[in-house]
């Protein structure tokens, strides 16, 4: 509450301590964000998601955690183990956390895959396959997955899954769907943006397991895909997809804009060159991240649209102008590294408008977790907490960057 006296009036100011940015120190906000994770959503998921009787999670979650539906998807599963691995590594070896990544794990192990890790999308409560192998991402964040929990228990057969289903995804680098794809032959011939730029993450996620000399030019081939082609200065923003010979094509998807997608990457691209220790393409990486939050706000009402067409034409996704969980909170992640990495003011005041929405329309004030899904004008669609798209991911991933980078920020501004 701040207080301003013109002659005999007195202005008395409440700002929401929590979603104005302009009232908190970097210490705050990080206090915010890691109070956030550790006292309201991580107990969430450990407490509502574990299947206690037949392994895995449960992802379908209510409002209140209340489970509606038994269904497995693999790809959630597989960053429900990752979370909970990551946990244990990265901030605090609770037992608790350990054991439930590992519970996870041992499920997917014995029914995530058709026996030559072969990933399913989907099984029912008790590990009956319901949808084929068809989804590449099913196969990633088992990679993720595994990977993180080797680390967390020296445990060679999950470092193992983990190598191997890496192989397999770069195998299928040129037609990720395999035998499931639903193109005709000689059709029109479209590359996708995303699985270049998930590899971006997850080759750092398994550094440990790689061969470094592989590991390099993995790297070096995520982050030309990522940069140089799917990137097109000529409209200073990053595509979903492309022909097969790399050039821009006039249709539905080779109009489609996704920019949480193009914003998640970046921050993915900066870790890469951090490691890299290369300062070139943090700095390319920020000012494109910069081009795609400006061209993707709303202006109207805030927020992030989901998705648009490079040409401004009408899209084919009827949910165009929803404002989605993830997209902010990978924009909050990207925006706070920008600023830490690069010093540029313009990161900071994005992040903290950002912040300000995000805290407003997506927090529950009530229950624990985030919704995932709002209307156009902000208000929620969907009260759930996790579906078939939404799981233990997004939110508590983007509180654990935000809180250790806003920490470092605070530190260094105490020096």
């Amino acid at each position: 509450m701040a207080c301003f006296h013109l002659e005999c009036i007195t202005f008395v100011i409440v700002i929401d301590k929590e979603t104005d940015t302009a009232m908190k120190t970097f210490k705050e906000l990080a206090e915010q964000y890691k109070a956030e994770l550790l006292e309201k959503v991580v107990p969430f998921w450990l407490e509502k998601s574990q299947d206690k009787e037949f392994g895995g999670y449960f992802t379908c979650l209510e409002r209140d955690g209340e489970v509606f539906d038994t269904d497995k998807f693999i790809w959630l599963q597989g960053r429900e183990v990752w979370m909970f691995a990551t946990l244990y590594n990265k901030v605090e070896r609770k037992q608790e956390w350990l054991d439930a990544a590992i519970q996870g794990a041992e499920f997917l192990k014995k029914y995530g895959h058709d026996g030559n890790l072969n990933w399913y999308f989907s099984l029912d409560r008790e590990g009956h396959p319901l949808v084929e192998p068809y989804n590449i991402f099913s196969y990633t964040f088992a990679v993720i997955a595994f990977g993180q929990l080797s680390i967390a228990t020296g445990n060679k057969e999950y470092a193992e899954i983990a190598r191997r289903t890496f192989d397999i995804v770069l195998s299928k680098v040129d037609n990720p769907k395999g035998r499931w794809n639903k193109a005709s032959a000689g059709a029109r011939s479209l590359k996708s943006f995303a699985l270049p730029m998930i590899l971006c993450n997850v080759a750092l996620e398994i550094e440990p397991l790689l061969d470094a000399d592989f590991l390099r030019r993995t790297i070096d081939t995520c982050v030309h895909e990522v940069m140089d082609v799917f990137y097109r200065p000529e409209l200073g923003l990053i595509v979903e997809h492309l022909g097969t010979d790399g050039q821009l094509v006039d249709c539905f998807d080779g109009r489609l804009l996704n920019p949480g997608h193009a914003i998640e990457a970046m921050w993915f691209i900066m870790d890469l060159g951090k490691r890299l220790g290369r300062q070139d393409l943090i700095e390319k990486a920020v000012g494109i991240a910069l081009n795609e939050v400006e061209y993707g706000w709303d202006k109207e009402f805030g927020g992030i649209y989901y998705f648009m067409d490079r040409l401004g034409r009408p899209v084919q996704q009827l949910e165009w102008d929803q404002k989605l969980w993830w997209v902010h909170i990978e924009t909050l992640i990207t925006m706070i590294k920008g600023y830490q990495l690069t010093g540029n003011k313009a990161c900071l005041e994005w992040f903290e408008k950002v912040h300000d929405y995000v805290w407003e329309h997506f927090a529950d004030k009530e229950y624990p977790e985030w919704f995932g899904y709002l209307n156009r004008r902000g208000e929620v669609l969907l009260p759930l907490k996790g579906g078939k798209w939404k799981g233990c991911f997004h939110v508590p991933r983007g509180l654990f960057q935000c809180w250790r980078i806003l920490e470092e920020l605070a530190k260094n501004e105490e020096k």
